[in-house]
């Protein structure tokens, strides 16, 4: 999508939007490059064991055809939203694909979740289907009661009691499937984003989101693609940096994506990864980055041949750009966005020298800026609401079912992130900080309403409060301020017993890591939790 040229204002004043009027993103990574080239490999599934297997673009397209054709048999349809709770593997794009091509509505789900998380997203959603593994069907076969408009559950690996195996979904589907007629507007996907109060809320985005993420993803792997690129990410494909940072865009551009996400990251094995499957570009989020320098004598263990890397989610810092051009052998290109206006900002070294500090510039098409209280930008050099001009094909259609917040993240016609950033002389922005209560967390934007919901369901908490706390690896861990209620002594185990409490019922990446038994808690007049002490506290060493 984006011009060629030789520096990074020519590739912008040249660049200019194509929207068809007519767009699905099933028929655009797949069809597309079938009908063109069915041999052309699209996906290249790593397995536990080391060994590999290429799924090409002809064999993507008749797979997902026949699942497009199995669901449809069972009842499911345009509008429809297909929840999708699995790992990165060749299946999760199978399932994306097809929910595209029918015209039904994908919900990507963190695999990690616990049953609250899945509850919430799922009933709010009004999800009809989902498409798992057996141990998600156990997870739903624990909720389903409350969960009255899941009529479907069709599982990779297994028949449990109350779900259909995929095999069976496809047995004796036609390969043919004539996709839904979808405009670049129609509804596509949801995605719940972090809530700083209550339950996470549901970005819907539109078939056009992939068109504009492509400007995004283009200049932050150096103009991407190039002859022999071949990308992956340890990022799993439930979050909007694994799903349209690199797998939808990197089909789009038919180049091949490695599916392998270790159950726990292990920075060796990413190494290995890397130099076993040659790959040559890559979106490695800060944390991981962070846990790959302290690998020793990684130069010399592993022979690398990449080409790209790209980073996202936490600032980066001087010393970690010195890393990976001593042992990647690249400049790494930070980017910025958020769930529901994503790849607006980036660096681009090819074009551009990086600063450390500096997230970049606006991507090509996208109209970023720091803006005041009232609307207007701000001066060069001061400090401002970062803010993305309504109209962007990548923004999000709204939230679903909440039109409330929808109004609330706009101001005039500017898409408020709740960031705090400055605009440089030469355009370039910088990253100052959030301006509201989602905590960042080895690249995971968490809501603290979700988890503080959580913790009150346990039966020794009276109230809590949830802030992100800073940390040297993880940019900040979630800290946790509680009030037992009467007649409860609080003591480490029940502080281990709290956190589990959380682990288990929302997600591993959400639990508090370090639980405070406090008297009380800062509250403002109508009984809301003042947060913003609470985090002044916690940096405080408190």
């Amino acid at each position: 999508m984006l011009p060629n040229g030789d520096s990074f204002e020519e590739v912008r004043d040249r660049f200019s939007w194509v929207i068809p009027e007519r767009y699905n993103i099933g028929v655009d990574v797949c069809d597309r490059w079938a009908a063109r080239d069915p041999g052309r490999v699209a996906l290249v599934h790593v397995r536990d064991d080391g060994s590999a297997r290429d799924i090409t673009f002809g064999e993507l397209r008749d797979t997902t055809n026949r699942l497009a054709n199995g669901l449809a048999a069972r009842g499911v349809g345009r509008g429809d939203r297909v929840g999708i709770l699995l790992p990165q593997a060749p299946e999760t794009a199978y399932a994306h694909i097809a929910a595209y091509k029918l015209g039904a509505i994908a919900i990507p789900l963190f695999t990690l979740f616990g049953v609250e998380a899945l509850t919430h997203r799922l009933r709010d959603a009004g999800a009809s289907a989902v498409v798992t593994n057996a141990e998600g069907a156990a997870k739903l076969a624990a909720i389903r009661d409350g969960l009255p408009d899941l009529k479907l559950v069709v599982t990779t690996d297994g028949q449990p009691e109350g779900a259909v195996d995929l095999a069976s979904v496809m047995a004796g589907q036609s390969d043919r499937f004539t996709p839904v007629d979808t405009g670049p507007d129609d509804p596509a996907l949801i995605i719940y984003t972090s809530g700083t109060t209550g339950q996470p809320k549901g970005a819907l985005h539109a078939h056009r989101v992939l068109l504009g993420h492509l400007p995004g993803v283009e200049i932050s792997h150096d103009l991407f693609p190039q002859p022999g690129d071949r990308i992956w990410t340890p990022a799993d494909w439930a979050w909007i940096g694994g799903l349209l940072d690199v797998l939808l865009p990197a089909l789009h551009h038919g180049v091949p994506v490695v599916a392998r996400r270790f159950p726990k990251f292990s920075a060796e094995a990413a190494f290995a990864l890397l130099q076993d499957q040659r790959v040559r570009n890559a979106f490695i989020p800060p944390t991981a980055l962070k846990m790959m320098r302290a690998v020793p004598d990684a130069r010399s263990r592993w022979t690398l041949d990449l080409r790209t890397v790209a980073s996202g989610g936490e600032t980066l810092g001087a010393e970690l750009l010195a890393w990976g051009r001593d042992v990647l052998g690249v400049t790494i290109n930070e980017f910025y966005g958020q769930t529901e206006c994503n790849m607006i900002v980036s660096s681009c070294g090819r074009l551009t020298p990086n600063r450390a500090g500096v997230m970049g510039r606006p991507v090509p098409g996208h109209d970023v800026d720091v803006i005041d209280a009232s609307g207007r930008r701000c001066p060069d050099g001061t400090q401002g609401d970062i803010a993305v001009r309504r109209g962007d094909p990548v923004m999000f259609l709204g939230y679903w079912n909440n039109d409330a917040a929808t109004r609330a993240k706009f101001r005039g016609d500017w898409l408020v992130t709740g960031d705090i950033g400055v605009r440089e002389a030469d355009g370039a922005l910088r990253f100052v900080g959030r301006d509201d209560d989602v905590i960042t967390s080895a690249g995971y934007r968490i809501g603290p309403g979700e988890i503080e919901d959580c913790l009150l369901r346990h039966p020794a908490v009276r109230l809590a409060g949830v802030v992100g706390k800073p940390d040297a690896d993880r940019t900040e861990i979630v800290k946790a301020y509680v009030v037992v209620k009467e007649g409860v002594t609080p003591d480490p185990a029940l502080a281990a017993d709290i956190a589990n409490h959380v682990k288990t019922r929302l997600a591993a990446h959400e639990y508090p890591r370090e639980i405070e038994f406090v008297d009380d808690l800062p509250l403002t007049t109508t009984g809301k939790i003042i947060r913003r002490e609470l985090r002044e506290r916690a940096r405080a060493g408190g």
